[in-house]
């Protein structure tokens, strides 16, 4: 018995000291405070200080909360007296005595307290972190990037800001741990869409959709759940060169349903298809030979585009930008941009092609050419270009006249004109032709002046004698410069009356020789010459000399003797 005794009073003195324990490690948590370390109780403000507020809550001692706590999203704070919050005890006192409380811990404690797995929360995106994004929920939440949206998101940044609903993936209260999905709840919203849209879709049907992404040829459109192509060659009646030119991700567009395949759940959408196609009245408001105006859309190796409203383009040849110009390509004389006027020149709305003329806005100047300038009028112009068969002259705006090699001078052997002339010459000339249909228009220099050869037979007739300078030696013969521009030939044959084996051993370039004319030629415009029939015209003036003096002789010997004979008679 003394030895039960002896045990229970061990025990009951073992239980006094664990309740002294108990009691000091109560008091240990409450501070001395009578509070539990994270309790959260109603405060009310007492006092409000330039860097804290002194906070009443019900106990021996008042409680601090810096003042930064009380700071709005904006940053503003707006705390008064009497202002009641609830706080979170955190353990301690200040310098000053006073229990250490929290507001934002508080409000963090209560949120905590409201989370739970698979709830729906709102949320604003604050900043990007590895992985994904830091959501404010009321406490920090982790969205990866793969839940952000339906599809992947290249740049995170873009929502970073936004305020969106999430759902809660996975929630770690005791490692503090959120994670957040968008995702879902999109997926979710649009299969309940998708199903509504399937329903309700149907062909010719104009419907409301958004923008989800471009591509080279075409825009896919959300319709609700389920996505339509909208093909580029469908998006306007007019020119697109890429879908970014008319559209953009997001965009909120009407289209109109084209093709609707219900099994296979594909949608083809028409933009354009919404308003009247522009090609039923061109022939109405565009017809052959009416002026019209329009924008320069394309430019090509063969012509020009001209649009003449959305959806109605006609087609500037190359041919047909000038009158007098041969245009190598369209940007010499056209840019992308510009405004043009031009004639409608045919039109053919079956295949949509419409025919323009850029030249026909301004009359032909060959048309008035001739009567500007007949044939015979002498005119003055500048060389434009030089060329192996002759040179081209400005004699209008846009018209260049030809003068051909040979009608640059009567005489002269030109072998190029470039010889004789350079492009920016001021030279006069006469018009020889004009050839409206092949717009040709023909010059002549040497026709300024009389055609010396007209005059060549009667000053240089058959046996005169001439002098002259080589110009020339060949194996046939020498020529002979009779005046400028004007040369014969002598012979071989012609140069001496003893045989000359070669004309260079007779004769040299430059050397100054006499030689007689055997014959002009005007139609060939030649002239032979001879050196041996100088000697032969010799021979002959001198023998003619001779028979002369013999003939003179005789006739005054005759009238001697017949005048003795008189004498001789008186005599008698």
């Amino acid at each position: 018995m003394v030895e039960d005794k002896e045990l229970v009073n061990e025990n009951e003195e073992t239980m006094g000291e664990v309740e002294d324990f108990e009691a000091l490690l109560s008091e240990y948590e409450q501070g001395g405070f009578g509070l539990k370390r994270n309790d959260v109780v109603e405060g009310t403000i007492v006092q409000v200080n330039p860097d804290s507020v002194v906070v009443d809550v019900g106990y021996k001692s008042e409680g601090v909360i810096p003042l930064r706590e009380f700071a709005d999203e904006n940053g503003e704070i707006n705390v008064n007296v009497g202002d009641v919050y609830d706080v979170l005890f955190g353990g301690g006192e200040s310098d000053s005595g006073m229990i250490m409380l929290s507001k934002e811990k508080a409000d963090r404690q209560k949120v905590w307290n409201s989370l739970e797995e698979d709830a729906v929360v709102e949320g604003k995106i604050i900043s990007r972190i590895k992985g994904g994004l830091s959501v404010d929920i009321g406490v920090t939440a982790f969205l990866p990037g793969s839940q952000v949206d339906l599809r992947p998101v290249r740049n995170l940044d873009k929502v970073i800001g936004e305020t969106y609903q999430f759902k809660i993936i996975k929630l770690n209260k005791r490692r503090g741990n959120i994670v957040l999905s968008r995702r879902v709840l999109l997926e979710s919203e649009r299969e309940s869409q998708r199903s509504d849209t399937l329903e309700t879709l149907a062909e010719e049907q104009v419907v409301e959709g958004i923008v989800k992404n471009l591509t080279d040829y075409g825009a896919f459109i959300d319709l609700g759940g389920i996505d339509g192509l909208l093909h580029i060659t469908d998006m306007s009646w007019g020119r697109v060169k890429h879908p970014s030119d008319i559209l953009a991700v997001g965009d909120k567009i009407n289209v109109k349903v084209l093709k609707f395949d219900r099994e296979k759940e594909r949608v083809s959408l028409g933009l354009k298809q919404i308003a009247p196609d522009p090609w039923l009245n061109v022939q109405d408001k565009y017809p052959v030979e009416s002026k019209v105006t329009g924008k320069v859309v394309s430019l090509t190796d063969y012509g020009a585009f001209i649009e003449l409203e959305e959806g109605v383009e006609g087609l500037i040849h190359v041919s047909e930008m000038s009158w007098t110009k041969r245009v190598k390509h369209p940007n010499k004389v056209l840019s992308i941009g510009d405004e043009v006027e031009s004639v409608v020149l045919a039109l053919d709305s079956d295949n949509r092609r419409i025919s323009l003329g850029l030249k026909q806005v301004e009359p032909n100047p060959w048309d008035v050419i001739g009567e500007k300038f007949p044939i015979g009028t002498i005119i003055e112009g500048q060389v434009k270009n030089i060329t192996d068969f002759g040179i081209f002259v400005g004699v209008d705006e846009g018209i260049d006249g030809l003068v051909h090699i040979s009608d640059l001078s009567w005489t002269k052997r030109i072998k190029h004109p470039s010889e004789i002339y350079k492009k920016g010459d001021v030279v006069k000339a006469v018009v020889l032709n004009i050839d409206r249909e092949n717009e040709r228009f023909s010059l002549g220099l040497k026709q300024l002046n009389s055609d010396p050869w007209e005059t060549v037979p009667v000053r240089y007739a058959p046996s005169t004698i001439v002098k002259g300078q080589v110009t020339s030696v060949t194996d046939f013969g020498v020529f002979l410069e009779l005046e400028e521009g004007i040369e014969g030939l002598i012979h071989v044959s012609e140069l001496s009356k003893e045989k000359v084996e070669s004309p260079k051993d007779f004769a040299a370039v430059g050397q100054e020789l006499e030689a007689a004319v055997l014959q002009v030629d005007t139609a060939d415009r030649k002239i032979a010459l001879s050196i041996k029939n100088i000697d032969v015209q010799k021979e002959k003036a001198e023998v003619n000399e001779f028979m002369g003096a013999q003939k003179n002789a005789t006739s005054n010997l005759g009238a001697l003797l017949q005048g003795a004979m008189d004498r001789s008679q008186d005599d008698e």
